[in-house]
């Protein structure tokens, strides 16, 4: 399976310390099976950041080789997934809340901030948060949290 990328800065080394908090399934890596998905995740970034350029990587991943990891997998939206979300957008530290090696399942909507706001202070119940975070088709993201998992990636 061949998996994106998206940055606004190429890079040869996947290092987990550069990682930011609060994301959908904790401190890692992500990437997409989406390609466009990631080509937009680029062209934040480098909105974001104002330098560098847009860049999608593409990795390989035997996904047999995942069997002898720790992994998570939410095949649809679902409120257990909203939960793992929820929890894991609260974060704010630079250490994972779980120990799975690979998170699999589908990408928040980018309003998943607010959405969090809304249903925290009692304005949306939790089926309504679930909703509002749908992304607008299912595009699934995956999560590398561990250096262990790292080495399954080989780059294209």
């Amino acid at each position: 399976m061949i998996l994106f990328h998206g940055t606004n800065t190429d890079f040869q080394q996947i290092r987990l310390d550069m990682s930011r908090v609060g994301k959908d399934f904790g401190y890692g890596f992500y990437l997409t099976t989406d390609k466009q998905v990631a080509t937009r995740q680029a062209e934040r970034k480098l909105l974001q950041y104002g330098t560098g350029a847009k860049v999608v990587q593409s990795y390989y991943l035997d996904e047999k080789k995942l069997n002898g990891l720790k992994v998570l997998r939410f095949d649809a939206y679902t409120e257990e997934w909203a939960d793992f979300i929820l929890l894991n957008r609260q974060n704010k530290e630079r250490r994972s809340l779980h120990d799975y090696d690979v998170v699999i399942g589908p990408i928040a909507d980018d309003t998943v901030g607010f959405q969090i706001r809304r249903y925290t202070e009692g304005i949306i119940t939790k089926s309504q948060f679930l909703e509002e975070i749908k992304y607008h088709h299912v595009t699934m993201q995956y999560f590398f949290g561990t250096e262990r998992a790292l080495t399954l990636l080989e780059r294209r």
